[in-house]
């Protein structure tokens, strides 16, 4: 047994025959009897109190100890009890990620989790715990893919709690806890002439803006960070930083996942962008790289604000684009004095899965329009258009009907059926 069991009731003494006997202690008939005590394997002595006729209890609860450490799967009870918030505020520092999936993850879990979960201590996590609070989020948080990230984040904690040996297993592993799964979904890419009717709906210097992110499948922050020197002479275009928005300021920053890539650059989104910049010359950009204390870098930017500053996505979206989907019919308009609805499947996004399905009408690889697009696989790629692909069955159709007619037994009508 790992340690032992002290009866704090009694105590040992020499008896008038200087043999030992027990005797009452100061303690006897108070609190809490048996104490077992063990040393743990940081090398400190650790116990846990029992009461009065719980000694096969104590011994027990050794015994478990024990195997658990011959194991290496002993949790300290003492470092178990640090509660949900204070080891997700030591996780969030210490993460490794970017400064923005940084502040995504620490805002899902102070606005979802930390109220909910903030004060439980870690080991005390059970699987009914997290089925309640996922009760609770669904009454919260409507949208199933967003209650999804939140569930993610306290998994990622509660991951690294096991990692810490504070939990013995993650609860939101059990198979009683059903993760929130959002509805499928499937990509409805715009047609050519909706892009075009946003392009004419927004202001008159974003118009190139559709035309990048149409005719080239860059993102929002790709396309505003866009600078002269990205436009090759040999029709690439260089996607090479980003502008983020991050703790109330923007940043300049690598494209998403670092993913720097050359795209074709199309004659006509060339001409567009010749055309904009003579009607709105670029502007030298100065903002800091990565974090808002990186160092600072200038580039001359395709696309600023009238006040010749770098775009802010959300003022452009609802002063800009929202408006220029009304004015294509895509989003209703607004009522007087009341905002534009929610439209998140049709944000500058949009262009993107444009561009994708007129790359694989005519054609394109699965491999080149991920490299195209900056994903981080083609699998991933081919999840989310594959159904934008040309048709498999008229392929396998037309395929067999050339087969029977270079074999020379193709049905090609009665009046065939009949000379036979």
């Amino acid at each position: 047994m790992a340690g032992h069991i002290q009866d704090r009731w009694y105590k040992t003494e020499k008896g008038p025959d200087g043999k030992p006997v027990k005797v009452k202690s100061d303690r006897y008939g108070l609190g809490l009897r048996y104490r077992a005590r063990y040393v743990g394997p940081d090398g400190t002595e650790k116990s846990k109190s029992f009461p009065d006729r719980q000694k096969r209890a104590a011994e027990a609860w050794l015994t478990n100890l024990e195997a658990d450490m011959s194991r290496g799967q002993y949790i300290d009870p003492r470092t178990s009890r640090i509660t949900f918030r204070e080891y997700a505020e030591r996780w969030l520092a210490a993460l490794t990620t970017d400064l923005t999936s940084r502040a995504a993850f620490e805002g899902r879990l102070r606005l979802h989790a930390l109220p909910y979960l903030g004060s439980r201590p870690i080991g005390s996590f059970q699987p009914e715990h997290v089925r309640e609070w996922l009760r609770d989020l669904e009454d919260s948080v409507a949208a199933a893919s967003y209650r999804r990230l939140i569930f993610d984040a306290v998994s990622s904690v509660l991951n690294a709690a096991v990692d810490d040996r504070l939990l013995p297993m993650n609860p939101c592993r059990a198979r009683s806890v059903k993760a929130p799964r959002p509805a499928p979904t499937r990509v409805h890419p715009w047609s050519a002439e909706q892009v075009f009717a946003v392009r004419e709906g927004l202001p008159d210097r974003y118009w190139a803006t559709a035309d990048v992110g149409g005719g080239c499948g860059l993102r929002q922050g790709e396309i505003f960070g866009l600078a002269v020197d990205n436009i090759g002479d040999l029709g690439w275009l260089y996607v090479r930083q980003q502008i983020k928005k991050l703790r109330g300021g923007l940043v300049f920053a690598p494209p998403k996942r670092g993913k720097i890539r050359d795209v074709p650059l199309d004659p006509e989104v060339s001409a567009a962008l010749t055309e904009h910049m003579k009607r709105f010359p670029p502007v030298d950009v100065t903002l800091p790289w990565l974090t808002p204390t990186g160092p600072k870098v200038t580039h001359r930017l395709i696309f600023t604000s009238g006040a010749g500053s770098a775009v802010w996505s959300n003022a452009f979206n609802d002063q800009a684009w929202k408006p220029a989907l009304a004015s294509a019919g895509i989003i209703p308009v607004p009522e007087k004095g009341k905002r534009y609805e929610a439209a998140r499947e049709h944000g500058m996004h949009a262009l993107r899965h444009f561009y994708a399905s007129v790359l694989l009408d005519a054609g394109e690889n699965v491999k080149a329009l991920s490299l195209y697009l900056g994903h981080s696989d083609p699998g991933f790629t081919l999840r989310v258009y594959t159904h934008l692909m040309p048709s498999s069955e008229t392929r396998t159709r037309s395929a067999i009907s050339a087969m029977y007619r270079a074999a020379g037994h193709a049905h090609d009508g009665p009046e065939t059926a009949h000379a036979a």
